[in-house]
């Protein structure tokens, strides 16, 4: 979705040029996500701030600032803003001992691509209120018809252009009235009284220079925060107090919707928190709480108290954000699955000496394994590829678990309102941990009295907060949107979680012990696959002129045809479809001919001569066979010259969808390459859907 970035200095001199440039930075961190225009806003010059033109209140206002957006990529917008500066007298070389400047990538969900519905979004003439925003305001309609009766005009099409009007509302109302004491964060906490939806928000205003406010409700936002006067030498070392107060200390302070624009200048981090208003001013930070309940009274602004909070270090590393050797993300995070499931696995598999079990230990679960052992079912609940991974992992969790396993799409569930009981184990499954349909779907099961299991790739997410408990997969920063190394990571975590839950029972002693050494040993399998790569890039050339590719799989490898259909169709843009093999003669065989490439998933499992069978008839339609089977096994399943092979190693059946997928996520890669596409920023999608 939308990505939102914001950077105030205190204390120490900026020239123009560099804010611009940080700006401009953090918002290329943030182009992974998806977006079709961008835009940020900065102070316009450092002169004496003029007369607020209010005669009830005495403060001052500074000059205009300056709101710079384009549609198109952030290159674009970088480009304009210099034009327009060679064409002023905009000083680049001007410094700001304090100076707060806002940007925001838009991905449109109210109202085309254009400048004027990019963000920031203004409150009108003089910029009195900027605001950048991710999510969708519900209420927005309402809310636009009532600031129309009062005068306002509307330029944009978009949801967001009511919130800093409304803004300006609230503040005029307020000095109309003479309530000359009324703060920025009093302003903010009445608008939010006022907006219903999900989103994240950060305000800048001329009525209060060099101070930002930020607040949330169901998307993500963290603040960064860098003192310059820390031991450089002792990072780890920091005492919250000293971080967040206000002193005159030289500071950075950096607002993001991810940590991928923040950690190259900063781990010290507080992820903020739904309802939370955290207001920059004076080199200090202020977190309130926001209360519905709470609002303007009897003529005055009530004035909550603040929280407080402590801030937290990030564990990742700018190299992992950066692509290294490899020409996209996606490429890099397709060829790190070796090392990424060694973390996923790391300290979690305890293999025992020649009298002790091989086990499996989830700290996040120990104490609610029971529970989940006694539940009624077991509920897996996510979108799009996490659910496929769940999808994958739920016949050895039916296995080893011996509880029904369920699935749902987070979406369905919340449109049929789905039973959801007190006696059900629910498992959300998330890469970002803040999807929004899936955060939805768990307040659900929370209302409904289940035990709710997250399992996310970001620590600190909605999901890892509010779930009763989880696992973290662990698998490194994924910026291409388009899930690779996560998938296989959510699938590992899923068949340890499998061996958590079922124990050690004698019956599936054999089951479990091969499992695990199959996950200790699986790494090494994921390198061999990755062999692959210049076969499935001459398959690529093969393929690039087709308009559409089916998938057949089945068991464990359904999940396989319908992920690898997903990665073809999200990112090479072509239709792709994965079909379960089972249905095959109930429509689906009705389009095979010569010319229609179809990928059938066989390999050596309980369903390998089911799969032969359908091979044998996709033949005998003269089907244009692509087969995936285990090594050795290319004369026994290709029944003909016109039939492509494609071998891979054979591992424990319920590990078999990670060797399986890796050589589609190649195809898909090569695919989106050759046909000339992005293929880290598939068109109209974003890497974390925070809206429904």
């Amino acid at each position: 979705m939308c990505g939102i970035f914001a950077y105030l200095n205190y204390n120490v001199n900026k020239e123009r040029r560099y804010i611009l440039q940080v700006l401009f930075n953090g918002l290329r961190r943030l182009e992974y996500r998806g977006y079709d225009s961008a835009g940020i806003a900065i102070d316009s010059n450092s002169s004496d701030p003029i007369p607020s033109s209010s005669s009830s209140n005495s403060s001052t206002v500074s000059q205009p600032p300056l709101v710079f957006r384009r549609e198109g990529n952030i290159e674009s917008l970088v480009k304009s803003v210099y034009q327009d500066v060679a064409e002023t007298d905009l000083n680049l070389d001007e410094s700001f001992s304090v100076h707060a400047g806002i940007a925001h990538t838009r991905w449109a969900t109210h109202g085309e691509p254009a400048p004027r519905n990019s963000h920031p979004q203004s409150s009108g003439d003089g910029n009195d209120f900027l605001v950048v925003h991710n999510g969708v305001i519900t209420n927005y309609e309402v809310l636009k018809e009532t600031l129309v009766r009062h005068g306002f005009t509307f330029e944009s099409e978009t949801d967001t252009e009511v919130i800093p009007k409304l803004a300006k509302f609230v503040f005029d109302k307020a000095n109309e009235e003479g309530d000359q004491t009324v703060t920025f964060s009093q302003v903010v906490l009445e608008v939010m009284r006022h907006l219903e939806g999900a989103y994240a928000l950060i305000f800048k205003s001329r009525h209060y220079p060099n101070e930002l406010i930020a607040c949330k409700r169901g998307s993500p936002l963290l603040l960064g925060v860098k003192d310059l006067t820390e031991n450089i030498n002792n990072a780890s070392a920091f005492h919250d107090e000293k971080f967040l107060s206000k002193n005159d200390h030289p500071k950075e302070l950096f607002l993001s919707s991810d940590a991928n624009a923040v950690v190259e200048h900063t781990k010290k981090v507080l992820v903020i928190e739904d309802g939370e208003v955290v207001h920059l001013k004076d080199g200090g930070v202020t977190i309130l709480k926001f209360d519905s309940d709470k609002g303007k009274h009897g003529g005055s602004f009530s004035r909550p108290a603040s929280v407080q909070r402590a801030l937290s270090v990030l564990e990742m590393e700018v190299e992992q954000i950066n692509k290294g050797k490899y020409e996209h993300y996606m490429q890099k995070e397709i060829h790190e699955q070796p090392e990424s499931l060694t973390t996923t696995m790391r300290g979690r598999l305890i293999r025992g000496g020649s009298h002790k079990a091989k086990t499996v230990l989830l700290g996040g679960l120990k104490d609610h394994l029971k529970t989940i052992r006694r539940s009624r079912r077991i509920v897996f609940i996510g979108c799009g590829t996490s659910y496929n991974a769940a999808l994958a992992a739920r016949p050895i969790l039916e296995e080893l678990s011996g509880v029904p396993v369920t699935m749902e799409v987070a979406s369905d569930l919340l449109d049929r309102q789905g039973p959801i009981y007190r006696e059900d184990t629910a498992v959300f499954v998330s890469q970002s941990g803040e999807t929004a349909d899936t955060l939805l779907a768990l307040e659900y099961a929370l209302e409904n009295g289940a035990l709710c299991v997250g399992i996310t790739n970001t620590v600190g997410s909605a999901i890892a907060r509010h779930t009763h408990c989880g696992v973290h997969i662990n698998a490194g920063a994924e910026i291409g949107v388009a899930s690779t190394k996560a998938y296989t990571s959510q699938i590992v975590v899923m068949a340890m979680l499998a061996l958590a839950i079922g124990g050690d029972t004698i019956s599936n002693e054999a089951k479990r012990e091969a499992t695990i050494d199959g996950l200790i040993d699986l790494p090494n399998k994921v390198r061999e696959v990755l062999q692959l790569d210049q076969e499935m890039k001459d398959l690529a050339k093969l393929l690039i002129a087709e308009q559409s590719l089916l998938v057949f799989g089945r068991g464990y490898n359904y999940a396989t045809a319908l992920e690898g259909a997903l990665k073809v169709k999200e990112v090479a843009l072509m239709h792709s479809e994965g079909i379960l093999a089972g249905e095959m003669k109930h429509g689906p065989l009705a389009l095979v001919d010569e010319n229609l490439p179809i990928v059938v998933i066989a390999t050596r499992d309980a369903c390998f001569s089911k799969q032969q069978s359908v091979i044998q008839q996709l033949h005998a339609r003269k089907g244009r066979l692509i087969v995936m089977c285990s090594k050795g096994d290319a004369a026994a399943v290709c029944p003909g010259e016109s039939c492509r092979a494609i071998e891979v190693p054979q591992v424990e059946d319920c590990l078999q969808p990670v060797v399986n997928i890796i050589p589609l996520q190649l195809l898909a890669y090569h695919l989106t390459v050759l046909r000339g596409f992005n293929v880290d920023q598939p068109r109209n999608l974003a890497k974390s859907v925070t809206t429904q």
